[in-house]
């Protein structure tokens, strides 16, 4: 998720590297580094298991980047999830994801269409903010595919303990990691897929690229469409609208 702003901030906790006087000892799993985090996973896992074994992991560099593990936010048994693709600036510094710009105007096109945010369970592919300074700023840095492949198994497990209907992901990153590697937003994005992670998926743009639309119309118009999408989302959660089941039982029948 981009850099929230150019605001000046109060320094930032860096994590602590091994050796620093931190007890590194993992409550799951090894702390020597594994290519993926899925031996940290814990066995039988829940929410309340998940988040204190993330705050721990170490599968890859980024937690050196990061002040803490960004978890997802939700219910287990909530029917939508919402995936974008990494926590942005003001997410790492209070460790909750979507509570920047991009997340009040995710908030703002939820409220819109009927839905608190408390209903929705919302995470990202990679639990630790990746950026590079410039000046008295945080920038965003977009996740290797190394990097997504290491926090990967956090996002698998949040999907078998939630059990959503309908997952939106929120920008490429997360339509590439969760639909297909050429997935293409701009190509694609509000089209209803099935998926071996929930009875459906679809993507729509991330709300962060909307705040970047220089144009006003252009970005009122993006704003627009976006809520469409999270709307339609909602309609498929309710067995509304059209499905890649239901257009084919259609075409059957006509012809």
């Amino acid at each position: 998720m981009p850099n929230q702003g150019s605001v000046r901030h109060p320094p930032v906790r860096r994590a602590r590297r091994p050796g620093e006087g931190a007890n590194l000892e993992l409550p799951f799993g090894s702390a020597a580094g594994p290519d993926t985090a899925a031996a940290l996973v814990p066995e039988h896992a829940t929410l309340a298991l998940l988040r204190p074994a993330a705050a721990c992991c170490r599968a890859c560099h980024l937690w050196e980047l990061g002040t803490q593990t960004v978890f997802g936010e939700g219910q287990p048994g909530a029917k939508l999830m919402l995936v974008g693709e990494q926590p942005g600036d003001m997410e790492d510094r209070q460790g909750r994801p979507f509570v920047g710009p991009a997340g009040r105007l995710l908030d703002q096109a939820l409220e819109e269409i009927g839905l608190d945010r408390r209903e929705v369970y919302i995470t990202n592919v990679v639990k630790h903010f990746k950026w590079t300074p410039r000046g008295t700023r945080r920038l965003h840095v977009t996740p290797t595919a190394p990097e997504i492949t290491a926090c990967r198994p956090w996002l698998d497990a949040e999907v078998a303990v939630v059990r959503p209907e309908v997952i939106v992901c929120l920008g490429a990153t997360a339509a590439q990691a969760l639909i297909d590697r050429s997935f293409r937003v701009t190509v694609s994005r509000g089209e209803l897929l099935p998926s071996p992670l929930a009875r459906l998926v679809m993507a729509t743009v991330h709300p962060s690229s909307l705040l970047r639309t220089p144009d006003e119309e252009q970005r009122q118009e993006g704003i627009r469409r976006f809520t469409a999408d999270l709307a339609k989302a909602a309609a498929a959660v309710r067995g509304e609208g059209s499905s890649p089941a239901r257009e084919a039982r259609s075409g059957d029948a006509n012809q």
